[in-house]
């Protein structure tokens, strides 16, 4: 239960997004809803904002949870290279040494972010941050075997992951 550096309690509606209407992928829908469903007050933990977060995104219904699993984008994908990340992407993407990929490694991920996109229908996602790419491609090549059902929830678990883990990173 650690402390935000900014309090809901003491901010307005505007200041509360400004600060945490990113923490999902092009999704600040998330945050608004948790300021609308919550009192502020009960949004001035870690805890307590990621849950109220986890909520509005396990709430809403999947048609909305498809579109936050496609705000992502592929891992040391296109939008890297053309660097269209946003600068959270990039940094964790750069944290697990994507941006170091060899020739091959970059043309394997291409080659799964492909393969997964056409049996699933939505980017891989995982939560970067500690793992270097050959854990990630390890979990890509694995994650393959899985049906459509599973890979929807546990990209939504990373996501949830992703969004807690920035979360910490402002406080």
């Amino acid at each position: 239960m650690t402390d935000m550096k900014l309090k809901a309690s003491k901010a307005d509606k505007a200041t509360f997004m400004a600060a945490y209407g990113g923490i999902y992928e092009h999704s600040p829908w998330i945050a608004e809803a948790a300021w609308k469903d919550s009192n502020p007050e009960d949004l001035d933990t870690l805890d307590s904002l990621s849950a109220a977060m986890r909520q509005a995104v396990d709430g809403a219904d999947e048609a909305a949870k498809m579109n936050l699993i496609c705000a992502h984008p592929d891992l040391a994908g296109k939008a890297a290279v053309r660097g269209d990340l946003t600068a959270d992407s990039k940094s964790e993407q750069a944290g697990a040494g994507l941006d170091q990929c060899n020739a091959a490694e970059f043309e394997e991920f291409q080659r799964l972010n492909a393969d997964y996109k056409t049996k699933f229908g939505f980017p891989f996602i995982i939560a970067v941050k500690g793992l270097d790419r050959y854990d990630i491609l390890a979990a890509f090549r694995a994650r393959l075997n899985n049906d459509r059902a599973t890979e929807f929830e546990t990209a939504i678990e990373q996501i949830h992951r992703i969004a807690r883990l920035r979360l910490g990173d402002l406080i």
